[in-house]
């Protein structure tokens, strides 16, 4: 199975797809899956965009909402974690993953799925040692402080993580694991990016969390992103187990971002023997991993929405602390699912997409977006038994639950019933004592759009009404827990600074089997051609690579890369 890996991608989708259908024709492969590390971006609108953690002055669209509207399809299944530099309020939504546009899923806070046989774990966002033992306790509109604070790890998501057995196939992590240069060529890196020096010499270079998985279930291969630059090392652990890292370079031309591997598993000897019998391949699906939503079912009483200190149970407590499954637990929960772990292909849009005559707006009259609650979780919630943190941090707030209006094209065959059904759906509108509406909530849609609408002689979208949560949201299942909180300082450094991260392009070499150079990235298509720190080529006299400007560099300098 070929897989794609993706640095930080930072809103470029279009040309990422590009770029792996030029490998693909000019190499005559076919890529299986897309992995991104991070700085996804998938932005649906402005609103999503103030939602994003850079200065106003370099917010841009991308091309994420082509995907998103359907204007464009993702030709390759591809699977995403969240960075640093995301639309906060869109992947809330999906605290337990879910498809944020066809063909494209997000991983979640912390998650695990199976792809054709292959075990993929990761975890989200970025280590900061003053939030890690925090609940998750924002939601949109952010102020500054929660704009950020909502990417960074939460130790409920680690604690759950260490719980798996047996190890992940494939882990992906933003940042990097702690210490994981000293597995490496640390003097190249440090030839490239003397920036780093500081933080690796006093051990801050990373995310300690990620250090402590990465010990835990050590899996064969971790991917991370973030510091903008291509890094492999070869981690070997104390019971003969070696982990691949590989880090990568963000989306821009001349720089490493991309990397192509071919993992084998156990449906490409069935497909290698479909093909010889009946010429057949065997679909690539994604599937919910049931170690993993045992795990998220038995540690539900163990979500916080405050913002102070939280615990996780540890060895010698009167709880139990150990969260690894017994058979007749992940039983109870394949019943739940009814014997069928395929994710359902439930995508469905609650925010209207981007237009592009709307780029002449000025950014600063756009307001952030109020939280919405997405059906996407709600199912999975309500399956599983367990609760949505965004639906608890709104509650316990006293805040209004928001359901969305949305507007989704619908065929020509469908028009005469979808005009009766918009007439059924103006009458409700029109019903205050119905409806769960606040006057002063800013609409899609104008009153104005809805009477020309309603007065249409061929109007094909439905327009569904913020009805009341009362009838179609399940209660909450969370309990605060009767143990007192505890007021435990972190054993991870609360101070630790964030990492700095040069702008000058990496010069690499090629490996002895990369298979092409092209004109937006430098690729190797093999099986991460990893060797140790004594065995790697001396780059003593790089290649000079012209250095490569773009206008919102400055984004991601120490000063905005928290």
């Amino acid at each position: 199975m070929k897989i794609a890996i993706e640095g930080c991608a930072h809103g470029e989708l279009e040309k990422i797809y590009d770029l792996i259908g030029s490998i693909q024709k000019e190499q005559n492969i076919t890529v299986d899956l897309l992995i991104c590390c991070g700085d996804f971006q998938s932005t649906r609108n402005l609103q999503d965009l103030q939602c994003m953690a850079v200065p106003q002055k370099h917010l841009d669209m991308c091309s994420f909402y082509k995907y998103y509207s359907g204007e464009k399809s993702a030709p390759i299944l591809t699977l995403f974690i969240g960075g640093n530099h995301e639309a906060s309020n869109y992947l809330q939504e999906l605290p337990y993953g879910g498809w944020v546009a066809p063909n494209i899923y997000y991983l979640g806070y912390a998650g695990v799925v199976d792809c054709n046989g292959i075990r993929i774990g990761g975890i989200s966002g970025i280590f900061k040692g003053h939030d890690f033992l925090k609940g998750r306790f924002e939601f949109p509109p952010y102020d500054e402080g929660s704009k950020r604070s909502v990417y960074h790890q939460r130790q409920i998501d680690v604690f759950r993580l260490r719980q798996l057995t047996p190890t992940v196939d494939v882990m992906l992590s933003h940042d990097w694991p702690r210490g994981v240069t000293r597995h490496g060529n640390e003097t190249q890196l440090l030839r490239f990016k003397p920036a780093f020096r500081e933080d690796i010499e006093s051990n801050r270079l990373g995310s300690a969390p990620c250090e402590d998985l990465l010990r835990k279930l050590q899996p064969p291969y971790w991917f991370a992103a973030h510091l903008h630059c291509k890094f492999a090392a070869l981690v070997s652990h104390s019971e003969g187990n070696v982990t691949k890292f590989l880090a990568l370079d963000k989306c821009l031309p001349k720089r490493r971002f991309l990397q192509i591997l071919d993992i084998p598993t156990a449906c490409d000897d069935e497909e290698k023997k479909g093909k010889k019998d009946n010429d057949v391949s065997t679909p690539v699906r994604l599937k919910y991993d049931l170690e993993w939503l045992t795990i998220l079912n038995l540690t539900n009483h163990l979500i916080s929405i405050r913002t102070s200190n939280g615990y996780m149970p540890g060895e010698g407590s009167d709880e139990r602390f150990n969260f690894t499954p017994t058979e007749e637990e992940k039983a109870k929960v394949m019943e739940r699912f009814n014997n069928d772990l395929t994710i359902p292909d439930n995508f469905v849009r609650i925010a209207e997409s981007y237009q592009p005559d709307e780029g002449a707006m000025d950014m600063r009259s756009v307001e952030q977006p109020q939280a919405f609650l997405n059906p996407q979780t709600t199912s999975f919630c309500d399956k599983l038994n367990i609760d949505d943190p965004l639906q608890l941090a709104m509650l316990m707030t006293g805040k209004k639950l928001n359901t969305s209006t949305y507007v989704d094209p619908q065929p020509e065959t469908n028009k005469k019933e979808n005009q009766q059904s918009m007439n059924n759906e103006m009458s409700r509108l029109s019903n205050a004592d119905e409806l769960d509406v606040d006057e002063n909530e800013e609409s899609h849609v104008t009153d104005d759009e809805r009477k020309d609408e309603t007065e249409a002689a061929n109007i094909s979208p439905i327009i569904q009404p913020k009805l009341s949560l009362s009838s179609v949201l399940p209660q909450p299942k969370w309990r605060q827990p009767d143990a007192q909180e505890s007021d435990l300082s972190t054993t991870l450094n609360d101070s630790t600074p964030n990492c700095s991260v040069a702008s000058n392009p990496t010069p690499q070499k090629m490996g002895n089997n990369s298979t092409s150079t092209l004109s937006e990235s430098v690729l190797a298509v093999d099986d991460l051609n990893l060797s140790s720190p004594r065995q790697q080529t001396d780059l003593a006299n790089p290649t000079p690579v012209k250095k490569f400007k773009r206008r919102n560099e400055t984004i991601y300098t120490r000063g905005d890369s928290d």
